[in-house]
């Protein structure tokens, strides 16, 4: 846990989370006081007030924003005012006058802030596989001659490694995979591009960004990271620490809603340079002239492909509205002692040995979320979302649970951990 957050505790209680959890199952008193403990930390949150800013059903502890975020409060009617007047009133004079045709890079400035990007390189649209194909051609057509590597992240979600194997069949480089762990050592003079995710979709390890996107530099490598699991989560800094190209959804903590566009980071010292292999007409530099011969346009924007998606788009839009006033530290702040408690109540009501944690107990190595190992993992989470506690299955053995600040609960935490007790006592 961070200082920051431990500060705004009561003494008592900062070292009470300061002590090693004990293994051994709670009587009712101990229960209580898990309890009581949680109601003291939700007391002294000073972001428990934004979870009155999403749409949650009463009795539900929602654990899975790691892989769909809750419904934000006003995207049903900013859509309902899409539908009935944008669409249903102005028609077609909505891509002007409603700001459709710019919504793009208008929400990728929205999303900027988020990932520590300036305004000017986040472009929004299409999925996430799309944006990473775009980024992975254009750094290999960036990359310096005869180098012919490309590194993966040898855990990746397997539609990465799909997309890289294409790739790299068109550019003609030979796909890699390495461990993030020692990707450094890997990377070489015959390194052309490295495809990193900065947390594990499984265990939930935080890859060091910084140091690898610095040796891929000192290798002179393009990085492509894929933020998927962290943007909205924890803070990344891709200009702070120079890196080349980020893809990432809007779906998990950016809470965008299923199926909502995905984003493109380019690095404003490479825009001039990049050379997408879907060159549409949205990113022409003069997408009503249609001419025949495709000139890019100037910007984040030549990273456009076809028509946006306006009603998904819009309802990001409204979704990310939920970050006015919300500092990205503060959400790491408490995504560390959210996972910290939990795994704190895991020890206290899970009889020993019926569980194991494979997420990283470092802080600096853990994203947000906690992933379990069990036998009977399906069966596991089916029983849990029956009483009220939604996470998934990832098999064959694993609970993952996602841990999402602006809406979880330290209550929320100590009821999943005690319910997961109740299953396997």
């Amino acid at each position: 846990m961070s200082d920051t957050f431990r500060a705004a505790l009561p003494d008592a209680l900062r070292t009470h989370l300061s002590e090693p959890s004990s293994p051994a199952l709670p009587d009712a008193s101990g229960a209580a006081d898990l309890r009581a403990r949680a109601a003291e930390l939700d007391a002294a949150d000073g972001l428990a007030a934004f979870r009155e800013r999403f749409t949650l059903p009463e009795g539900v502890v929602y654990l899975d924003g790691n892989s769909l975020g809750a419904l934000s409060v006003g995207v049903r009617d900013r859509l309902a005012h899409v539908a009935s007047h944008e669409w249903g009133e102005l028609l077609i004079r909505s891509w002007d006058e409603s700001g459709w045709w710019t919504a793009p890079e208008r929400i990728g400035d929205k999303i900027a802030p988020l990932i520590g990007a300036a305004a000017g390189q986040v472009v929004v649209g299409d999925s996430t596989s799309v944006n990473l194909f775009k980024a992975l051609v254009a750094a290999a057509r960036l990359a310096a001659p005869g180098r012919t590597r490309l590194l993966v992240d040898a855990a990746t979600f397997p539609t990465d490694g799909y997309i890289a194997q294409s790739a790299a069949r068109m550019t003609g480089l030979t796909v890699t995979p390495v461990d993030p762990a020692h990707a450094a050592q890997a990377m070489d003079e015959d390194t052309a591009v490295v495809l990193l995710n900065h947390v594990d979709y499984r265990t939930g390890r935080l890859h060091d960004l910084a140091g690898l996107t610095a040796a891929a530099r000192a290798a002179g490598a393009i990085t492509v990271w894929d933020l998927c699991h962290s943007a909205g989560a924890l803070p990344v800094g891709v200009d702070a620490h120079a890196v080349d190209f980020a893809v990432g959804c809007t779906y998990k903590y950016l809470n965008g809603g299923p199926g909502s566009p995905a984003y493109l980071y380019i690095a404003e010292r490479h825009q001039a340079g990049f050379d997408s292999p879907l060159p549409g007409w949205t990113g022409h530099a003069d997408p009503f002239g249609m001419t025949p011969a495709y000139e890019a346009a100037p910007g984040a924007t030549r990273g456009r492909v076809g028509t946006p998606d306006i009603l998904s788009m819009l309802a990001l839009e409204s979704a990310l509205d939920v970050w006015d006033g919300v500092s990205i530290e503060a959400v790491r702040d408490k995504s560390l002692a959210l996972t910290d408690f939990f795994l704190e109540c895991v020890a206290a009501y899970v009889p020993q040995g019926k569980v194991e944690s494979v997420t990283p107990a470092e802080h600096e190595i853990r994203g947000s979320q906690i992933t379990l190992r069990t036998e009977n993992a399906r069966e596991v989470m089916r029983e849990l979302i029956s009483r009220g506690v939604i996470g998934d299955f990832r098999p064959p053995d694993v609970l993952r649970f996602g841990f999402t600040p602006l809406y979880v609960g330290f209550a929320d935490a100590e009821r999943a951990a005690r319910t997961l007790g109740h299953i396997f006592g």
